[in-house]
């Protein structure tokens, strides 16, 4: 056996072939990486403008989530609170409210409403939420509310105009032409208006309206309107009679301008009659009382009798 140790060198490891993935993986990131520098290439701003560019929106962005932790936590309303008051201090804050545009509603729930602020600041006034409160009184159709520096809020209301008194339940309320709720009526001191009586009439005040309009000559002579069964009216006079009409708004407005025209022709109203009825198209019903010339009765006490083929009122 020689004396010379024979040492074996290790066998070169072997390399695996690539798969057909890793071939293909391998060729997309080169074809992107080739095409990504194609299109930094045709950019005409240098990489360093780039690289400025990148830091600066990191930076814009790290300002914005700045602010809007800020917001979060109300500073910036803090600190907007302590300007306005200091404004406040330096003269501009409320010391009169002047009210323009009432002439029916009382004055002193507006002033409440205008002086009803957390601070009287000029700068602090919420005139979005003044102008909201006023807009639930029944009266404020609509109402614009400003600042008038120095000192001064201005408060401008459109008020609704009444049209009506509508008794329901018991109750008297003064209504707008659209049917709004104004106010509660004294019975003791009841305004010159007509009175529509019945559940849902306040609702048609408008329709009524329109009717009424229909014949001008009529309007003086009316004491009221009965909304009746949701579905027509009678219309009352002063002299005492009631004029039922039929259903259907162009109905209605046709009849009652007949009606018109017959009372200038033969003078139907004070002449002791009770009732007029037309409902029934071509037929004019009229009811008398037992003791012409005499003073009529309420007829709204004391139905009348229904023509055949109708319903009682």
């Amino acid at each position: 056996m020689s004396g010379q140790a024979r040492i074996r060198r290790g066998a070169q490891p072997r390399h695996k072939r690539p798969t057909a993935a890793r071939r293909g993986a391998a060729a997309a990131n080169a074809r992107a990486r080739k095409m990504t520098g194609k299109a930094l290439a045709t950019i005409p701003v240098p990489a360093e403008q780039l690289l400025r560019l990148g830091q600066k929106l990191a930076w814009l962005a790290a300002g914005v989530a700045a602010i809007g932790g800020l917001f979060y936590l109300g500073l910036p309303q803090m600190a907007g609170t302590e300007a306005g008051e200091l404004v406040g201090k330096a003269g501009f804050a409320v010391k009169r409210v002047e009210i323009q545009g009432i002439h029916h509603m009382d004055r002193l729930p507006v002033y409440s409403v205008a002086l009803d602020q957390t601070s009287t600041a000029m700068p602090l006034l919420d005139l979005g939420e003044i102008r909201r409160k006023l807009l639930q009184f029944g009266w404020v159709a609509d109402a614009r509310v400003s600042r008038r520096l120095p000192d001064t809020l201005v408060v401008d209301v459109v008020e609704r105009q009444p049209a009506a008194i509508w008794q329901y339940q018991g109750k008297l309320s003064l209504i707008d032409k659209d049917g709004v709720v104004l106010q509660s009526v004294d019975p003791h001191a009841m305004p010159d208006l007509p009175v529509v009586v019945g559940p849902g009439a306040n609702s048609q005040a408008t329709q009524l309206s329109a009717l009424i309009d229909a014949a001008p000559r009529l309007k003086p002579m009316l004491a009221g309107a009965t909304w009746v069964g949701m579905r027509r009216w009678d219309i009352r006079f002063q002299s005492g009679e009631t004029l039922s009409l039929p259903e259907g708004d162009d109905a209605a407005r046709t009849a009652y301008t007949k009606f018109d025209r017959m009372d200038q022709a033969a003078r139907l109203l004070g002449q002791g009659f009770v009732h007029f009825d037309m409902r029934i198209p071509g037929k004019f019903v009229v009811r008398v009382s037992k003791e012409p010339g005499h003073e009529v009765t309420d007829p709204s006490t004391v139905p009348p009798p229904a023509p055949a083929g109708t319903d009682a009122i």
